[in-house]
């Protein structure tokens, strides 16, 4: 399997044991942040957001999970993204978990399907290998990524929600990305709900938004995955996405969102400063090199996605 692709045995565990200690969470708002990719402005807004909130009477908790370093390739930005998310409830994704402890043989640690092209996991692997040296000159931070958990299983207004990076049985799995959805995942799905016993699953890692509502042994449940919270995520518009579990609805306009047995699970836009963050990402990822070729048009102008297209339902 070539560097990329390949899913180290780290990464695998088994949907029955992911939520089998479940940790109570007392606040108002869960914000689930996948994909930050080492983008500060877009944190910048995200703790702007999560001020607005409380300034409501909503109690926010900030729940990372994976991938909030990617393009922030120098000491001090890498110091300063790891400081400011560690200090917030984390698990890891691929991307951080080989910050802190590389796999031989699994570059970026991507786990990427045949369906993406080759150039993109070799750029990937060379991104991997520029941010593996800043890491190697912060042992304290790696230290401190090392300790974390691959996932985290939360008890929230009463209802389960398991926060993955991948999906229930890889760190790095796609089985809920937004290609999975396209193609018809209903078998699996159910199977993962039973497995876990979760109500709602929050995963990111594959780079693109998914709403999914449904029920499995009549029961409902949701699956939501960000996308990205540094990134754009749908068409002509260069905003991240953050995921918002509460018990309340939204007070300003998601791009998706959805309530079940009185949950409120939204994507919610991260309209962070591009204009200041672009001059940024230019001068650490200059024309021709790997994230400029494979991220910085995405950075300004999305995805092919409009908003219907995150959004999936089943009846079964």
């Amino acid at each position: 399997m070539t560097e990329g692709r390949s899913c180290p045995l780290a990464y695998w565990y088994s949907p029955e044991s992911l939520c089998q200690e479940p940790q109570t969470v007392t606040e108002d708002v869960l914000y689930i942040i996948g994909g930050l990719y080492g983008n500060p402005w877009a944190l910048d807004e995200i703790e702007q957001m999560a001020l607005a909130e409380e300034r409501l009477g909503h109690r926010v908790k900030l729940v990372f999970n994976g991938d909030f370093n990617w393009f922030n390739a120098s000491d001090s930005l890498f110091r300063s993204i790891n400081n400011r998310v560690l200090d917030h409830l984390v698990s890891l994704g691929n991307v951080d978990y080989e910050l802190a402890l590389p796999s031989a043989g699994a570059g970026c640690g991507c786990a990427y399907p045949d369906f993406v092209d080759q150039g993109v996991v070799e750029r990937s692997n060379r991104i991997m290998e520029r941010l593996q040296a800043v890491a190697c000159e912060h042992p304290d931070i790696q230290r401190r990524l090392s300790l974390l958990p691959r996932y985290r299983c939360l008890i929230f207004g009463g209802l389960k929600v398991l926060v993955v990076h991948g999906d229930p049985e890889s760190l790095a799995g796609w089985g809920l990305a937004h290609e999975s959805f396209v193609s018809g995942n209903g078998e699996r799905l159910s199977d993962w709900f039973r497995a876990t016993g979760a109500d709602v699953i929050a995963s990111t890692h594959t780079c693109l938004p998914v709403l999914w509502t449904g029920r499995v042994d009549e029961r409902a449940r949701m699956v939501v995955n960000n996308g990205s919270a540094g990134m754009g995520n749908l068409r002509s518009d260069p905003r991240g996405l953050i995921t918002r579990i509460a018990l309340t609805s939204p007070v300003t306009e998601p791009v998706a969102g959805a309530e079940q047995r009185g949950l409120h699970v939204s994507l919610m836009p991260v309209d962070y400063r591009l204009e200041q963050w672009l001059p940024e990402f230019d001068r650490l990822w200059p024309a021709g090199s790997p994230a400029a070729v494979s991220y910085r048009n995405r950075l300004v102008h999305g995805t092919s996605l409009v908003p219907d297209d995150v959004v999936f339902s089943s009846k079964n």
